[in-house]
């Protein structure tokens, strides 16, 4: 790929030191013009003109350096720029030499260096007065003291300018990371939401679907009726299984497609859910206390899964002949939310595992949930025999 030609004014940027040395050979160029010019006034010797050319070439040549060392090449430009008003009063064009690198000084340094820098300027001018004999032109010392003054202020301003340009640059730098930053969070959040929003969905579901195949497999010969209805009830949840989790990745299309965004489920869904778990052979009793009230869309849906992972948990593991109760209560401030089972089988197991054992990566998810709504989670061993969890989710007046 081509790239458009630079213009001479960015050639020059790139190339610094060969505009300078321009610069550096034209103003040695006018001050040996002017110099020359005036020779025959002085008389035939030609002697004063050729001290004063080199000398020009010497008050001149820090120009050439001045960007890489600015107050070194001031210092350097102010013995011949003396020399040169003793040997030819009033040949003030190499002055300007002193005025750039006072400028640079300014504009490339700190403010210490570059009050420095206006001092050995004011040392090397009032020296050069003297020597020369012009210390009583007042009018003429004011006006190069007001000019230089205006350069070295001139120079402070293109360096403060130049600071204040770049600390925006960095800012802009460190915002776009910042952000950067935020986006990378917010899609691992994403990420791992949808991810517990899957397991939740599908862990229930298959494992619903498993017993349900199971008890169909065990009654398929001797009651062909009720493996019958087991697999009526395997393709009802298989089909609600596909809706939610189209509902869930459906989030994940691109803005152009048109994803299936079913409603999330609920508290209002947890009749149909214990139902859900009856047929599937889970004795399963539903109580709710207190006045209800519309909850926080989140709130609602992580109790719901709270309460749809805990009786999945229970189905599992209970045992056959397991009771399951789920207890919701509102109260003033607070959504009390517990599910127990009465634990025989091989659910007689858990609680010699402790009442921090975490039973599946399920209810690990759950105890995330109920974290990120300031809630309280306990899940372990049922007194008299069981499992029980329960959470306690704060609700605002």
């Amino acid at each position: 790929m081509r790239t458009a030609p630079a213009s001479p004014r960015q050639w020059l940027r790139r190339h610094p030191l060969i505009g300078d040395s321009a610069f550096a050979a034209l103003l040695a160029a006018l001050s040996a013009g002017v110099l020359v010019l005036r020779a025959p006034a002085e008389g035939p010797d030609t002697t004063p003109v050729v001290a004063g050319v080199a000398l020009i070439l010497l008050a001149c040549l820090p120009v050439v350096f001045r960007r890489r060392w600015p107050f070194l090449m001031l210092c350097a430009a102010e013995p011949p720029q003396i020399a040169l008003s003793v040997l030819s009063p009033g040949l003030g064009i190499t002055g300007v030499a002193s005025l750039v690198l006072v400028y640079t000084v300014a504009a490339y340094r700190g403010l210490a260096l570059s009050l420095v820098a206006l001092a050995v300027w004011a040392a090397g001018y009032v020296t050069a007065m003297v020597a020369s004999g012009f210390a009583d032109d007042w009018t003429s010392h004011t006006f190069v003291v007001v000019v230089t003054t205006a350069v070295w202020v001139i120079g402070r301003s293109v360096r403060l300018r130049r600071a204040y340009l770049a600390e925006l640059v960095d800012r802009a730098e460190r915002l776009e990371r910042a952000r950067d930053a935020d986006t990378r969070a917010a899609r691992a959040e994403e990420r791992s939401r949808i991810a517990r929003e899957l397991h939740d969905v599908v862990a229930h579901h298959v494992s619903v679907m498993t017993v349900q195949a199971a008890a169909a497999r065990k009654v398929l010969d001797t009651r062909p009726e009720a493996a019958k209805d087991a697999l009526v009830a395997i393709e009802e949840l298989g089909r609600t299984a596909m809706r939610e989790m189209r509902g869930i990745v459906g989030v994940l299309r691109t803005d152009g497609e048109a994803g299936e965004l079913a409603p999330q489920p609920g508290m209002g869904d947890l009749p149909g859910l214990v139902d859900q778990m009856r047929e599937a052979g889970l004795r399963a009793q539903l109580w709710m206390e207190g006045e209800r009230r519309a909850l926080p869309p989140g709130i609602d849906l992580a109790a719901y899964r709270l309460v749809q992972e805990a009786l999945t948990n229970s189905l599992r593991h209970a045992g056959p002949a397991a009771r399951a109760w789920v207890t919701v209560r509102h109260e003033p401030g607070m959504l009390l939310v517990q599910v127990e089972d009465d634990g025989r089988g091989r659910g007689a197991e858990r609680p010699a595992r402790g009442p921090d054992h975490r039973p599946g990566h399920g209810l690990v998810g759950i105890r995330e949930r109920v974290a990120l709504y300031g809630g309280i989670l306990r899940i372990g061993p049922r007194q008299g025999g069981g499992f029980e969890v329960r959470a306690r989710f704060p609700l605002k007046d």
